[in-house]
């Protein structure tokens, strides 16, 4: 267990060679965190709020799988967290600044972009724009936060029953010495603060549930730091969210601190009605007829398209997590109740959208995807590993599909076609985009539907038709190059559409 941890951080440090001593006890672990705590002023630290600018990624959103996330200029930044209350509020201002435009997460940011965050307690909303919008799904990795601070790790780990190892790094590195200071918060986070010798803590690391990457690496380095009023802060802090088998990048936040105020007087935050409320199920699925044997199943923020065969069903898009999976699961055995779902086609490798891929491959589906996914599946998203913050389906059926059935891939690079011998369905890649290097469509030429994810959602009935984009141009010369005579869309955002609206948008490029 220690020398896994160990050569993680070895890893992400650059490191080559770890020395370690035996865990001492508590009792020293305490006595290196009071250190820490008497150096730092972690006891009389209450509030604190720091400000800054900076940069910021965005997590799952990368334009291949071998690419850094995207990465957008914070004009501004400020942070406030009342440690007692267990509640922050954090503020930024975002733009598009020099980064490239490649990937998603809102890539390109036109102007500038104000979006909120906060936590108080157990209720956790945020504010993009306009009135507070609920995000529970988010309170307890944001109360994770405040004790990855820090002084908040220095608070949380005393509580608790942490322990300490010596390391070494790597006379490359300096040769110094480190401690390692682990204890398990919230119940569930094995959490590690790596503290050098001048009682500084240098990193707090973590992992924490993701559906594509099973256990996240979830860490901040802290460096610089000063005194502000008594009150030692680093002013630049420096996060990473990812897996290091295929990147060491996964860079997601950069602060430079400008301006710390300790014990600053800090009013309650008062939680809105909406966070109260319980956030709209994942789990909630309904299904719409588009044609004989193809149901657009919707019910949420993402669909998925079921495509029956004569003998098996095909399922385009996994989006979000497995809850949702397994609800498209059971609609789809009450669509077609003696058909396997034997082929699950993913449009992209965006977290959203293959967050419940592992649920189809867990029930025998073979994975249809661009071929520059297929390292990143099959290492990271469909390798067999324990998820240990949050198992799910297919971790809990390994070894079976490691030894005896490995996950199937069918990898596209200009054209797959799965076929009964009477329907049909082709997958295409998609060239020319920003948003993606991996985008696929799906198109059922019988039928003269054409599947598609993030390149065009018709309007919402009522609703002004969209500004014509660059991706709905790159979807229109695709379906011209290919000669697809499409009648309907059917898009993973939002209701299907005829081939006349989506012709009208695209002409007034013209």
């Amino acid at each position: 267990m220690w020398t896994r941890h160990l050569l993680q951080v070895a890893v992400l440090a650059g490191a080559s060679l770890v020395l370690t001593v035996t865990p001492t006890p508590a009792q020293d672990a305490k006595s290196v965190l009071q250190a820490v705590s008497t150096n730092i002023g972690a006891a009389t630290l209450k509030t604190i709020q720091f400000s800054g600018t900076g940069w910021m990624g965005a997590p799952g959103q990368s334009f291949t799988p071998d690419d850094d996330w995207p990465r957008f200029d914070v004009t501004s930044y400020s942070r406030v967290i009342d440690y007692d209350a267990r509640a922050s509020r954090e503020e930024l201002t975002r733009v598009q600044g020099n980064n490239p435009v490649r990937g998603g997460g809102g890539t390109p940011i036109q102007g500038e972009q104000k979006q909120a965050f906060f936590v108080s307690d157990t209720f956790a909303w945020n504010i993009l724009g306009g009135g507070p919008v609920g995000a529970q799904a988010a309170a307890e990795q944001r109360q994770l936060d405040i004790w990855l601070t820090p002084h908040g790790f220095v608070k949380a780990a005393l509580t608790g029953n942490p322990s300490v190892t010596t390391m070494f790094v790597p006379a490359a590195q300096g040769g110094r010495r480190v401690r390692m200071v682990t204890f398990t918060a919230l119940g569930k986070y094995r959490v590690n603060g790596i503290i050098n010798d001048d009682n500084l803590i240098e990193m707090v690391q973590t992992w924490v549930a993701n559906p594509v990457l099973g256990d996240m690496l979830y860490e901040t380095r802290y460096t610089q730091y000063k005194d502000f009023g008594g009150i030692k802060f680093p002013t630049v802090l420096h996060s990473h969210q990812g897996d290091p088998r295929l990147n060491q990048g996964h860079n997601s936040l950069e602060v430079r601190v400008t301006a710390v105020q300790p014990n600053v007087q800090v009013s309650p935050l008062t939680v809105p009605d909406v966070a109260r409320q319980a956030p709209a199920p994942v789990t909630r699925v309904e299904s719409t007829k588009v044609a004989d044997g193809v149901w657009l199943v919707g019910g949420g923020s993402h669909n998925s398209i079921a495509i029956e065969f004569r003998d098996f069903m095909a399922i385009v898009e996994a989006p979000l997590n497995e809850a949702r999976s397994l609800a498209v699961i059971a609609e789809v055995n009450t669509l077609a109740p003696t058909k396997p779902i034997r082929y699950v086609v993913n449009t992209h490798h965006h977290f959203d959208h293959a967050g419940g891929l592992r649920a189809f491959v867990a029930h025998g589906a073979t994975l249809v995807t661009h071929q520059r996914n297929h390292e990143f599946f099959e290492r990271v998203v469909l390798a067999p590993a324990q998820r240990t913050v949050e198992p799910d389906l297919l971790s809990t059926r390994y070894p079976y599909f490691a030894q005896d059935r490995k996950p199937l891939y069918e990898l596209v690079n200009q054209k797959y076609v799965i076929s009964d011998g009477t329907r049909t369905m082709d997958v295409y890649p998609v060239p020319g985009l920003t948003h993606t290097g991996t985008m696929l469509v799906a198109y059922l030429p019988k039928e003269r539907i054409l599947m598609n994810a993030d390149m065009y959602s018709p309007p919402a009935p009522g609703q002004a038709p969209p500004a014509p984009t660059p991706a709905m141009i790159a979807l229109h010369q695709t379906i011209q190059r290919l000669k697809l005579d499409v009648a309907q869309h059917v898009p993973v955002h939002g209701r299907a559409g005829t081939m006349e609206e989506f012709s009208k948008l695209v002409a007034k490029t013209n």
